[in-house]
């Protein structure tokens, strides 16, 4: 029997040992797509529990924060919502915690958790409930104490090299601005650009969305579609200079319906109106957005990353108490890989199309993203257009592992821009060393089966390239 979690944790093979221990685990990382906060970079926060860190809770708002993946598991456990999110004592909740967590085999959860303990804490216990008042109070007691654990200690003990948050266009990017003039923070940390608000014709909150984008962006009422553009082309430059490397598209699924001006203008001005629109009308709309938006990423060498097929929010009780994003989210099936296509075919007609990473919740559509970005390569960078990571509940040993294995049978996987955490938490930076190992295991399984050559120059640029060269490259670090 295998030690739990030791130095060679899922690394199977001396080939795999060899790859992770001597060129994957010392690389620097690039966390280029998450949702952690800029103000607590910039303010070095200190955490007072770890509680603090995994649970998040109630803001005095009524809003929630916290790391929805760690609340599911709690509900799971049938786990009165109070301790989940709520304002119980932290100690409670933490014990609520670790009783599910105890539950979790087979679930990343459980293995990120107990790296996290012991990664940036020391802790090399199982975290049960016989060592839950231990880890407490240990871990609790560096929190307060260790001048290498708040929120910039923990990115440098996590060797980050960049960080990419998730920004919605009005964003005054104030935090961003501190950062970059700060020299005692070596970490870049850049705004990724989310214009999904101004994308969402027929979502609640569209006519008030577009008052604050033109206040933004300086403008008058957006009563056109090409004024919409407009502003966000002045948010998007403003990003850009702001050091944006990235976009991000949230959305149920990615449409392609080609219309008129006119017609694009003439659902913008139903919705402004109070009424509602056809899901044509939608998206005809929507592309003409999309479109923009994609010309102007190329333009100002920013990269598209699309994410889809997620139903949102799908318990009505729970989002009309807690609002988005709060863990009652779910895998949705689009038949949207054609629409993708068509998109990306629009903007590479005119020599438009920009870097882009393609994510999709249903791992069904693998095999589909896999030949989709064979389709529009192009010589700027290797690997132009990417099947993103594992994303969400995918982003587990297997969904990995199938992820990569698609990605290899159809592509080419030594040009993979590699894991991104996605995470609310500040220890999530593990799941980076979590994907290397598993990516370390499968290479070395394939070079010990004799279906890839022990060649150590090759093996050492595959495995450093997706751990961090290829998303340095790619990003223009």
């Amino acid at each position: 029997m295998k030690e739990f979690m030791n130095r060679d944790f899922l690394l199977e093979t001396e080939t795999a040992r060899h790859l992770f221990h001597d060129y994957a685990e010392h690389m620097p990382l690039v966390d280029y797509h998450c949702h952690i906060s800029p103000k607590e970079i910039y303010e070095d926060r200190r955490f007072d529990n770890i509680v603090e860190v995994w649970l998040g809770g109630e803001n005095p708002d009524g809003s929630y924060f916290g790391d929805h993946y760690k609340w599911r598991v709690m509900r799971s456990n049938g786990v009165p919502e109070e301790y989940v999110s709520g304002n119980k004592p932290a100690y409670e909740r933490f014990l609520k915690f670790v009783e599910a967590l105890e539950m979790a085999i087979g679930n990343p959860m459980y293995h990120w958790c107990n790296l996290e303990l012991r990664q940036f804490f020391g802790f090399d216990k199982p975290l049960t409930l016989e060592t839950a008042e231990e880890c407490w109070n240990f871990v609790n007691d560096k929190l307060r104490n260790d001048p290498d654990l708040t929120v910039r200690g923990i990115i440098k003990k996590a060797n980050v090299a960049m960080i990419g948050t998730t920004d919605d266009p009005v964003d005054s990017l104030e935090w961003h601005k501190k950062i970059a003039d700060d020299p005692s923070i070596s970490v870049k940390v850049y705004p990724s650009f989310r214009p999904d608000k101004a994308i969402n014709i027929s979502k609640p909150g569209f006519a008030e969305y577009l008052e604050k984008l033109a206040a933004s962006a300086g403008m008058g009422p957006l009563t056109t579609t090409a004024a919409v553009r407009e502003a966000l082309t002045k948010r998007l430059e403003f990003f850009a200079e702001m050091g944006c490397r990235a976009s991000d598209h949230g959305l149920d699924y990615i449409p392609y319906r080609p219309g008129t001006e006119a017609e694009a203008d003439a659902a913008l001005a139903k919705v402004l109106a109070g009424g509602t629109v056809s899901v044509e009308e939608a998206e005809i709309y929507q592309t003409n957005i999309l479109v923009h938006l994609g010309r102007e990423y190329h333009r100002l060498n920013i990269a598209m990353q699309l994410h889809y097929s997620c139903l949102r929010n799908m318990n009505a009780r729970m989002y009309a108490k807690m609002g988005p994003d709060t863990g009652f989210d779910m895998i949705a099936q689009n038949t949207c890989g054609g629409d993708i296509a068509n998109l990306l075919s629009a903007l590479d007609e005119t020599g438009e199309c920009p870097k882009t990473i393609l994510y999709s919740l249903n791992p069904a559509d693998n095999e589909q993203l896999g030949t989709l970005i064979g389709c529009f390569q192009g010589t700027e960078v290797p690997g132009k257009i990417q099947q993103g990571s594992a994303w969400w509940f995918n982003d587990t040993k297997s969904g990995m592992e199938a992820q990569m294995k698609s990605l290899a049978n159809l592509g080419l996987l030594g040009n993979f821009v590699g894991m991104l955490t996605d995470s609310r938490s500040f220890l999530s930076y593990a799941r980076h060393d979590y994907f290397r190992r598993i990516l370390c295991n499968l290479v070395g399984n394939w070079v010990e089966n004799g279906e890839y050559p022990n060649h150590d120059a090759s093996l050492k640029k595959i495995v450093e390239g997706i751990s961090y060269n290829n998303a340095a490259r790619y990003f223009g670090l």
